[in-house]
């Protein structure tokens, strides 16, 4: 048997993972940092012909045609998200995940992930993690690595649209990155809601210097006189994304969105600064939304608008209303190849998508952190292949 033959790898359970600091915000948000700098080079993998596409999805039919095929419902798919990260990282890996709403109701997630490493020359498994909690740190990071360059230093007030999962690991690493946050104000789907009631009373047990926390009964009252407004929000169906409008927007504010937000057009033209987390990666959304748009104009409805802020700036690109030099990329201000604020009235719009390339950033340094600290479970793949 040769040395080199054989393939161990590491298995991090939930717990392993929060051992390793899966849950430390700074960590996390400066590692998503150089990742979207790697990005904003182009030393980066992901799926698809262009090495852009957010991942590909297993969809399920509304009327299946076999009886053992499952039926379609609320954010039910299976989802593969491949990638390599270069730079320090220099490693491959996948997220997957299966997702269901209906899994709510079995006090389960909506989405169980898995996260895999890859040794890039020979393919071998290099770690096995479990992906909830490592995702969602890395979801929430994106838009506070672009609060830590664009926000004001003495931000006080903060807007979360949106209270779930997403919500709370924003808010963990918005407080690493701007802890002169003393107020929280809270938009869920009515102020009796219980993600919203979680939402509060984990902001209470964990941020003490966080003052006053409302649940706000509309979106107005949220946004207003907020120094940063967070939205991490699921529709059911395009349309339905919060719309925020101009006047309720406080001068110097950032808005960040990592899901479905609206805007007046001539706001988002004229009325502020663009920040992307990666134009290229909405192309595949773009098209999509073209044919859904085509196909409602073919059945004489009208078009729903976009609800993911990327998608609808490179609309405005391709419709040459807008063009590449006026969005900035996230990792680009990281990098100081463009400048962040320039005045203290200026509003920013930032859009993120989530891309696979954080995962295996943040999964890696999860990973490296475990191997320092002899947390997980090593597993043996072979001593020595069967086949050969």
């Amino acid at each position: 048997m040769s040395d080199t033959s054989k393939v161990d790898f590491l298995y991090l359970s939930e717990k392993d993972m929060i051992d390793a600091g899966v849950l430390d915000g700074a960590a996390c948000v400066d590692t998503i940092g150089e990742v979207l700098a790697l990005c904003s080079e182009g030393d980066y993998l992901m799926g698809g012909e262009d090495a852009n596409s957010h991942g590909i999805a297993l969809m399920f039919p509304k009327e299946p045609k076999f009886p053992d095929i499952p039926k379609a419902g609320p954010d039910r798919r299976f989802m593969a998200m491949p990638a390599f990260l270069g730079g320090k990282f220099d490693m491959a890996g996948q997220k997957w995940y299966g997702s269901n709403k209906a899994n709510n109701d079995k006090g389960l997630p909506r989405s169980i992930l898995m996260v895999t490493l890859n040794d890039i020359d020979t393919g071998a498994p290099v770690a096995y993690m479990s992906g909830n909690l490592e995702s969602a740190m890395r979801t929430g990071a994106v838009p506070m690595v672009a609060a830590k360059y664009l926000a004001k230093e003495d931000a006080k007030v903060a807007a979360f649209i949106g209270a779930g999962v997403i919500a709370t690991t924003s808010l963990i690493c918005l407080m690493a990155v701007r802890p002169s946050i003393d107020t929280v104000k809270i938009k869920a789907s009515s102020v009796t809601s219980k993600s919203a009631k979680k939402f509060e009373a984990y902001i209470h047990e964990h941020f003490p210097t966080i003052k006053n926390v409302t649940i706000c009964e509309t979106l107005e009252e949220c946004v207003r006189d907020a120094d940063i407004i967070n939205e991490a929000v699921s529709v059911h169906k395009e349309g339905d994304s919060p719309l925020i409008k101009a006047e309720w927007i406080k001068k110097g504010a950032v808005i960040l969105s990592s899901m479905n937000i609206s805007f007046e057009d001539d706001f988002l033209l004229n009325g502020c600064t663009k920040v992307l987390d990666n134009l290229d990666t909405y192309q595949g959304f773009w098209e999509g939304a073209q044919k859904r748009k085509a196909a409602a104009i073919a059945a004489g409805k009208k078009p729903t608008p976009f609800g993911c802020l990327g998608v609808k700036i490179l609309d405005f690109i391709k419709q040459e209303k807008l063009t590449r030099d006026d969005v900035t990329w996230i990792g680009e201000i990281v990098r100081g190849k463009k400048p962040g604020r320039t005045s203290d009235d200026e509003i920013f719009v930032v859009g993120c998508i989530g891309m696979p390339i954080e995962d295996i950033g943040w999964g890696l340094t999860c990973y490296q952190n475990a191997l320092k600290k002899g947390i997980g479970t090593k597993l043996n793949l072979w001593d020595e292949p069967y086949l050969c």
